[in-house]
């Protein structure tokens, strides 16, 4: 699996951000294309480090099932999570060939649509705050 990478700009507190990006109710809304819900692990609230969440959602036209865990947090400046289940998880070769055919670019449009989506929650609420 690649590693994406992805800055964005988002005029609020460090704080809030942080807390709208590990919020599993605004991760369904802000993935609402792909009808992303959380069927397992925490299913509300905020993740914490170690936690873990079953998404169910529909990629490339696919319904799935993606497991995530928390590995590294050091709040409000960072979270680290990587997939533990996924397709293709267990065949190296093509989970490779899909990595490198449309995986990497289909993913890194994902997640700018979702920070695009958090910053807008964000700023929303950063504009209540005042």
């Amino acid at each position: 699996m690649p590693i994406i990478k992805h800055h964005q700009f988002i005029e609020a507190p460090v704080e809030i951000c942080f807390n709208l990006a590990r919020n599993v109710v605004i991760h369904t809304k802000t993935s609402a294309k792909t009808k992303e819900t959380a069927v397992d692990g925490v299913t509300q609230g905020l993740l914490e480090e170690g936690d873990t969440v079953t998404w169910e959602a529909t990629h490339l036209g696919i319904k799935q099932r993606l497991t995530a865990k928390v590995t590294h947090m050091e709040k409000p400046i960072e979270f680290v999570d990587i997939m533990l289940k996924r397709p293709f998880h267990s065949f190296t070769p093509i989970g490779w060939i899909a990595d490198k055919l449309f995986l990497e670019k289909y993913m890194t449009r994902f997640i700018i649509s979702r920070a695009k989506e958090l910053k807008s929650f964000a700023e929303k609420q950063n504009r209540l705050l005042r």
